[in-house]
Formats: structure tokens, sequence, C-alpha cells
């Protein structure tokens, strides 16, 4: 079944721009498309029907888009948002709101189709592990753009001199902010392995006993412990590991726990209950 999408904007030339667009999607496919040219008949059309996503622009006539986004989380089934605007300064508040994009005019059907496909996965995510859509995430200013990074992407947070590394899998971010906040915010999500490194529990762990709950060989670190876990097998010599160590080996040890082993070789260490 497709997506079901609401298009708010009040110019009728943007609206019939994203329904063509809409409709040029193969992956995911949209099946409805509604429109409003204001927020009163937004809420008018999302209150009689239920939409899985709101196409929103944010300067309108009346009550503005952000407005109508904080509305539309309030109802029973709230659709996702995602904001297409020509104006690129509220996207910190936009993700404040828990978007799950923000693209700016003129928008190209690539990166729309990446923002429909983000949906798509939540709500994967929502009906499989039947929890709601609200991901932790940061919000990375790279290129003039905004991008969220769901933190459960994330293997490694590594501090440089003036920025965050944020590792995933795929890429590397640039993250403006300090490790200690970021810590403080996110503490149940990563450990501190080096003054300089926050890693995730499923970079550090993985394998047998590994992932969320389990800890597997990192660094020079032995007898771990974490629910329930103990973990051995690293050594203890050595004395401590660079950040660059150990922040390479949470990555290889992320990329096994994905099938994705570099030169074949799997984790040394293993974890028993």
């Amino acid at each position: 079944m497709g997506l079901k999408v609401l298009i708010v904007d009040d110019e009728t030339l943007a609206r019939s721009r994203l329904r063509t667009l809409l409709g040029d999607c193969v992956e995911p496919r949209v099946d409805a498309i509604g429109e409003a040219a204001n927020a009163v008949q937004a809420m008018e059309l999302a209150q009689r029907g239920v939409f899985d996503l709101v196409l929103l622009d944010i300067r309108m006539p009346g009550v503005d888009g952000m407005t109508l986004a904080g509305a539309l989380r309030k109802l029973p089934t709230p659709p996702h948002v995602i904001f297409v605007t020509a104006h690129a300064e509220h996207a910190v508040q936009a993700f404040e709101l828990e978007a799950v994009d923000y693209l700016t005019k003129p928008v190209r059907l690539e990166r729309l189709a990446q923002a429909l496909q983000k949906v798509e996965k939540l709500q994967v995510f929502s009906g499989n592990a039947e929890v709601n859509s609200a991901v932790e995430c940061l919000v990375i200013q790279e290129r003039g753009r905004s991008e969220r990074v769901p933190l459960t992407d994330v293997v490694y947070l590594k501090a440089e001199l003036k920025y965050i590394t944020v590792r995933t899998l795929d890429r590397e971010h640039i993250y403006d902010g300090a490790l200690s906040d970021l810590e403080q915010k996110y503490g149940h999500l990563f450990v501190r392995v080096h003054r300089n490194a926050l890693v995730a529990p499923a970079g550090a762990g993985g394998g047998e006993g590994g992932g969320p709950g389990g800890w597997g060989r990192l660094g020079g670190a032995t007898g771990w412990r974490t629910s329930g876990f103990r973990c051995r097998g690293a050594p203890a010599a050595g004395g401590a590991r660079s950040a660059d160590e150990l922040t390479r080996q949470a990555l290889s040890r992320r990329t096994f726990d994905g099938h994705r082993t570099e030169q074949g070789r799997s984790p040394a260490g293993h974890c028993v209950h």
C-alpha cells in the first residue's frame, strides 16, 4: 500500500509541482494526495481522514506551518511532517517539532524520494516495534542544508579540535557541539571509551552477547559489564588506546554485526552470561 499524502501550501503552482513530483515517485509509491491552501483547510482534512504524511510549507497567510505542525502532533493518529519551504533558517525549529525532513524549494525528485523513503521506514519501524516515530536524532548542518541523523545509526562520536565527527556505517558527518553535552544528553546510548570518544554499545559489542545490552571486546578494556553480560578475551596489556584506535575498532565491530567484515575477519573475544 502506498503513502497517503496531504500537500499544504498557499501557492497553487507549488502544490501542483509537488503533486507532479509525487506522481513520479516509484519507491515508495503514493496512492492518495490531498491539497490544502492554508492551515484551517489542512486541519479539516487531517481530522476527517488519516494521512501518512503532510508536505508542509512554513510561511502562509494566517496560521503558519510551524504552528500547524504542532497542532497535527496532537491528533489521535498524527501524520509525519516534511517541511517544504524556500527558507532554510527554520530547520532547527522544524526538527524540534520532530519533522522527518526539511526540503528547500525548488524540490528535486531525488531529494523528495529520499524523504518519502524515510517516512516509509518510520512506518515499518513503528508497526514492528510498536513505538512512536520520535527517534532521537542529531540535527547536522552541512553545506547549507540540515539532515537528521538517527542516533541508532551512529557508531561513534569523536571530538576533534572545534567540532565532533559523527560516524555511521556509511559516512561521516561534522557536528558543531561539545562531546560532554552529548554524553550528558545521550548517556543511555553511548559510553565514553576515551576522553575524546563516545561509542555506541552496538559498536562496542555485537556478535555473541553483543548489541544492545551486551558488550564485546573494545580496545584494552576487559571485564566490562552491562545488563548481565560479562566480556572476556580483550588484552589487558598495552595500556590506554588512542581515540583513533578505539573508534576504528568500534566501526570494525559494527560492520561485522552488519555482515560487512573487512578481509573476512571475525571479531576477537567473546561475551558470556
